[in-house]
């Protein structure tokens, strides 16, 4: 069976290339009924298959080894952590909570370390954005239902920066059903598909944030784009600024 990556570049062949079948099939070295069957495919919408959960012992502790190596970035050489000092440190102030070995620790010092600094030295997206192109966020926000008590929900904004105009989806969650439908619902009521969306690092899209501008995509996400043939491009971590905001309609 073919990854999305693989149906992706048999359709990108054909549909932006203009290449023929027999082509493809010299480019891609598949058989003529397995192009055939993606050339003509227009649901990508199967059911995807049910995450795998993985837990590190070290979770809890994450957060505090981020924050103190994210305080490093602006800190001398000499004063920064090194994965022995964290793990000396977690054992004096978090030793009921430290269940792993400096092994672990140092795995994860070293992987954090390369996300960040890699972070602190690219580029960044630039705020011009041509007619076609659209930004994509979730936020929280209050609301008081019809017996006055105040809830929380989550709205989902799809805007367009060369009209700033942009429109809303509310629903409960902000998981990959929720993000899918929302931004389903919007196309159909605008009756426009934007060739480009910039998206956040949310979890509903991607399930693995890599160096640089390398992320490992949901296969639900993967399918969506494909079937709209939208191209997904994603802020560095932790930089939603670099979007630009627009005008917001509940539709």
């Amino acid at each position: 069976m073919l990854t999305m990556d693989d149906i992706k570049y048999i359709r990108r062949l054909h549909d932006v290339e203009g290449c023929s079948i027999r082509e493809i099939m010299r480019r891609s070295g598949y058989h003529y009924e397995t192009v055939r069957k993606y050339v003509d495919k227009e649901d990508f919408n199967d059911a995807p298959a049910p995450p795998k959960e993985s837990y590190s012992l070290l979770d809890p502790l994450k957060p505090i080894i981020d924050e103190w190596l994210e305080g490093d970035l602006n800190a001398p050489r000499k004063q920064r952590h090194t994965a022995r000092r964290i793990y000396d440190r977690l054992k004096e102030e978090h030793g009921d909570k430290l269940e792993v070995k400096l092994r672990t620790v140092q795995y994860y010092v070293a992987s954090k370390k390369k996300e960040l600094y890699t972070e602190k030295s690219k580029g960044y997206i630039p705020l011009e954005h041509p007619a076609g192109e659209a930004q994509v966020d979730f936020c929280k926000f209050s609301y008081y239902d019809n017996a006055n008590t105040m809830r929380e929900g989550r709205k989902l904004t799809v805007s367009f920066p060369q009209s700033n105009a942009a429109y809303c989806q509310v629903f409960e969650g902000e998981n990959q059903e929720c993000l899918l439908q929302g931004i389903k619902n919007i196309i159909e009521h605008t009756s426009k598909v934007p060739y480009l969306m910039v998206f956040d690092n949310l979890s509903a899209a991607v399930s693995h944030v890599g160096s640089g501008k390398e992320r490992t995509l949901t296969d639900g996400f993967k399918r969506f784009i494909q079937h709209y043939k939208i191209e997904a491009v994603f802020c560095n971590v932790a930089a939603g600024w670099e979007k630009g905001n627009g005008k917001q309609t509940i539709v």
